[in-house]
């Protein structure tokens, strides 16, 4: 950002004089000044999601008797074909499982991995020529091996009731009739159909998402037959005719006649695994994430961090909570800038990362009067990308927090003729430094950033919820559930309430941050509060919209109910019967 533009921001940030859109006057709710809507409220079952239309085909599955696991499966199928910016059968999937009948967390980690022919020696050949130094963000090389559909049936295998061809039926049907593309998707879908015509890859993709030269606009009907065919192939194949059958083998042929390293070998070998969620106490609340390869522990760091705090005494967007808030972001990514990576690979410190003893220690080197330019990542004890979430619930109490990506918008801008899916490009997010716990190697799970969330009371479900955007995740999490617990503020509130998101952390390219970074926040945030983050220290601007997505479903158990939430910052829905 230039000094003027720099400038500008600042003072539009400082005084709704100047900038009396960006300070408009929302409506004041519970004494908070922002607009919002009421909570959606059944008994029976719940969904949220990021298209009102997925969310129908959830809830169609749990009145036909389908579990919440079902109900997941089809709208995260049908979110494949209606928002292929954000996911698909290309990408990798995650999910924390509530299972009723045991009273039991599951996690899910659904997954690839990078293609075994592809060694660091070779892919630093091929980068050399690109004249680059680090994995690019589209193309042959970012792709691994999509974990989607294998995660689909390890789900369905343990919790599902319905039969596949019945979940995936509403997918399918949607992609050979068509459907309405929404507003905030259409936005999406413009900007990477036009970066796939300005790369020029081999494939079917522009066939795929541009028929007749251009990306669908927003009330157009989009028709996927190609993808349609391959659900269909997988309804009544299964996930092996996916890995091991013609899929595999036009994947295979593809890649071969085109210079990708993907092989069916990759793909025969690809598994999903069943991990342990991890958690930390709250204030009461247990709070849930996934393992590494993922960062969903760096939301579970900043609340050990913050829970030294009174948050609650300090105020909701008051300057000294939103300080503290962004300085414990900043120490909990040194951290994950340095030991998150594939377990397999590498040992992570989980319990010491987790303790609330290292959290006291990193919480000592927090200023509460300036903003920190740079930490370095403890010792404990032995970006911007494009997602969906979704969460359903069904009669019996099982939950599901389910979160799926391509990475990038629309993935690696890579698809193979007549499947009617594109691949993802989560590789790009392996380092390139020699050593480092997320450094390349073949076989091997990138870092992830897709995390979804769950919450138990008393060791009773509460809530399932997840917000989307790379980086934001962690924060977004925190933030989630400081609204709630420390603010008080009911589950519709707590996702629309302003964000603000931190930039500029060390991370898998940005070896040491040395500035500070800097503070995005969203037009909500008081101005006085903004001139006040700035007296400390803080870089701060206006935000670009890449503030997440927020779904979640509250289990209210004292009145047998559902409490459904989706923001309304994108094209997202919750309801319930």
């Amino acid at each position: 950002m230039t000094a003027p533009l720099r400038l500008v921001t600042v003072l539009c940030l400082l005084s709704p004089v100047l900038c009396p859109l960006l300070h408009g006057q929302p409506d004041r709710i519970n004494g908070r000044a922002f607009a919002t809507r009421s909570p959606v409220i059944a008994q029976q079952g719940m969904a949220a999601t990021s298209h009102p239309l997925a969310t129908q085909v959830a809830l169609d599955i749990l009145q036909a008797g389908g579990s919440a696991v079902d109900a997941a499966i089809a709208a995260n199928a049908t979110l494949g074909l209606m928002e292929p910016t954000g996911n698909g059968i290309g990408g990798d999937l995650f999910a924390i499982v509530w299972n009723a009948a045991d009273q039991k967390l599951y996690g899910l980690n659904a997954s690839g991995r990078s293609p075994l022919g592809l060694s660091r020696e070779q892919l630093m050949a091929e980068l050399t020529k690109l004249g680059r130094d680090t994995i690019p963000p589209r193309g042959f090389l970012p792709i691994s091996v999509p974990g989607t559909v294998d995660g689909w049936f390890e789900l369905h295998g343990k919790f599902g009731r319905l039969p596949m061809q019945d979940v995936l039926a509403p997918a399918i049907r949607y992609a050979r009739a068509g459907f309405p593309v929404t507003q905030y998707i259409a936005y999406g879908w413009g900007i990477g159909v036009r970066n796939a015509q300005a790369d020029k890859f081999p494939g079917a993709f522009l066939d795929t998402y541009a028929p007749g030269g251009k990306a669908p606009r927003e009330g157009e009907i989009f028709k996927n037959p190609a993808l349609a065919d391959t659900l269909t192939r997988l309804a009544t194949g299964g996930r092996d005719a996916f890995y091991k059958g013609e899929i595999a083998d036009r994947i295979d042929a593809f890649m071969r006649a085109n210079g990708g390293y993907l092989r069916k070998i990759d793909f025969e070998k690809h598994t999903s695994t069943w991990v342990e969620p991890v958690s930390v106490n709250y204030r009461g609340y247990d709070v849930y994430e996934l393992p590494p390869n993922g960062q969903g522990i760096a939301a579970l760091q900043m609340l050990n961090i913050l829970e030294g705090y009174d948050l609650k005494a300090l105020g909701y967007n008051s300057p000294e909570a939103l300080h503290l808030l962004i300085e414990a972001k900043k120490l909990a990514f040194e951290d994950r800038a340095k030991f998150y990576a594939d377990p397999a690979f590498s040992k992570i410190p989980l319990r010491g990362l987790l303790s609330k003893e290292y959290a006291a220690a990193r919480r000592a080197l927090i200023n509460p009067a300036r903003a920190g330019r740079s930490y370095d990542a403890g010792n404990p004890a032995v970006q911007e990308g494009d997602t969906i979430y979704l969460t359903t619930a069904d009669a019996a109490g099982n939950m599901v927090s389910l979160i799926q990506s391509n990475y990038r918008g629309m993935g690696s801008g890579i698809s193979v003729p007549g499947l009617g899916f594109a691949f993802q490009d989560r590789g790009e997010m392996f380092t390139l430094r020699a050593g480092h716990a997320n450094d390349y190697a073949p076989g091997k799970r990138p870092f992830h950033t897709i995390i979804p969330a769950f919450i138990t009371k008393d060791g009773r479900p509460w809530l399932s919820f997840g917000l989307m955007g790379g980086a934001m995740q962690p924060q977004g999490h925190v933030q989630i559930v400081c609204n709630l617990v420390d603010w008080g503020m009911n589950l519709q509130e707590a996702g629309d309430a302003a964000r603000w998101q931190h930039e500029g952390s060390s991370d898998y390219d940005n070896p040491q941050m040395t500035d500070g970074g800097y503070v995005q926040v969203e037009s909500g945030v008081p101005y006085e509060t903004v001139r006040a983050l700035v007296q400390r220290g803080h870089d701060v601007r206006a935000g670009n919209g890449a503030f997440g997505g927020y779904q979640a479903i509250l289990r209210d158990a004292a009145h047998g109910t559902y409490i459904g939430a989706s923001e309304s910052r994108k094209d997202g829905h919750a309801a319930g019967y």
